[in-house]
């Protein structure tokens, strides 16, 4: 078995890794195997970065032939015992458990149960289509950050080029082992970045401005909307922009602008209890009955759901759910959801907060535009 360490000099974090753990407690993995299943194929690279002496390093653990993968898991484990925090890229669906499953084919007690960790794929894959991303891949994601890596291969290319290493000990094919490793290494201390996106959606964002704006949409017709100034938790890696639901995006470094479509027209309240309420074609609106007495039983029928509203011209915001009440409607089978833009609301910074964050989580979901 061989042990490599290095130093990656200049290369380190650009997100602030104290928002996960100390960064002497953090441990990132990347494991390279023969196969997908721990039983029928063999474990021979364990690589780890880790930092010391205010500078991050590599460590690689290397099984020069086949027998040698209990040492290079033995001498991974112990390791591990120094940290207690763990970073990866997919390792939720393959470095762990795979890793879990040799440690019980050599009845080795070692559970990863106790570790806290990330899994940096898991982080950003909700939002691949928010960053316009073709795929989730980890070279996918590097190539989105502009990080560069010298490794040309695949994992999978490269089995076989450890089968023929673990036969001849080919110096080239060992290079070509470590630094598939190496850059995977590297790659996810750069691509820790993309936890801003995740800080995006998932921490407070703060709305510094906010202003209606009037513009002309493409066949001219004049349109309002809403421009909220944002500030984010976490500074942006790369600028991004993205539309959907109507609302446009766009972020740069610490700062962003949200544009949502306002509506100044009549929309519709409707009741829930329509029981209590009659219908009056005449002035086509909803009255509760303890107030119609005095209406002609002629003018007036029992509500339904569909007819239990009154009707109200104003400015609206569009929303997703009824986070805001109340919460009006176009129509009773209309799945769009508005709310009132109203003076108390024009005073409150943290109703904007949380429509910001509102609207920014179901454009995640949505289809871009």
């Amino acid at each position: 078995m061989k042990t490599i360490i290095n130093d990656l000099g200049s290369v380190k974090p650009s997100y602030p890794i104290e928002h996960l753990a100390s960064p002497e407690q953090v441990l990132f993995l990347d494991i390279e195997t023969t196969g997908f299943t721990a039983k029928s194929s063999n474990l021979y690279l364990i690589g780890c970065v880790y930092f010391a002496d205010d500078e991050w390093h590599t460590i690689q653990w290397l099984a020069e032939n086949y027998d040698e993968e209990v040492q290079v898991l033995n001498a991974f484990l112990e390791y591990c015992l120094n940290y207690s925090f763990i970073i990866h890229f997919n390792g939720n669906r393959f470095d762990l458990p795979y890793l879990t499953q040799k440690c019980e084919m050599y009845d080795i007690p070692f559970k990863f149960d106790d570790y806290k960790g990330v899994d940096l794929y898991k982080r950003i894959k909700p939002y691949k289509n928010f960053l316009k991303l073709e795929n989730c891949k980890q070279t996918s994601i590097e190539a989105f950050l502009g990080v560069k890596r010298e490794d040309r291969y695949t994992g999978g290319e490269l089995i076989n080029f450890y089968h023929d290493y673990a036969c001849d000990h080919n110096e080239e094919n060992e290079k070509l082992l470590l630094l598939h490793n190496a850059d995977d290494l590297k790659g996810m201390l750069e691509l820790l970045s993309v936890m801003a996106f995740s800080d995006l959606f998932n921490e407070p964002l703060r709305v510094t401005k906010v202003q209606a704006n009037y513009y002309n949409d493409y066949n001219g017709k004049k349109r309002q909307e809403l421009v909220l100034s944002l500030r984010f938790e976490s500074e942006l890696p790369v600028s991004v922009s993205y539309s959907a639901n109507g609302c446009y995006f766009t972020g740069n470094g610490g700062n962003g602008v949200l544009k949502v479509p306002l509506y100044e027209e009549e929309m519709k309240y409707y009741y829930s209890n329509y029981r209590d309420y009659y219908y009056l074609p005449d002035e086509d609106m909803a009255i509760h009955k303890s107030v119609a007495a005095s209406v002609d039983p002629a003018h007036r029928r029992q509500a339904t759901a569909a007819s239990c509203y009154t009707r109200k011209v104003s400015n609206y915001l569009p929303q997703w759910e009824p986070l805001f009440t109340p919460f009006f409607k176009r129509s009773f089978r209309d799945r769009d959801y508005f709310f009132e833009l109203t003076d108390e609301f024009k005073t409150s910074r943290q109703s904007f907060n949380q429509y910001a964050e509102h609207v920014l989580q179901y454009m995640a979901i949505a289809e871009d535009e």
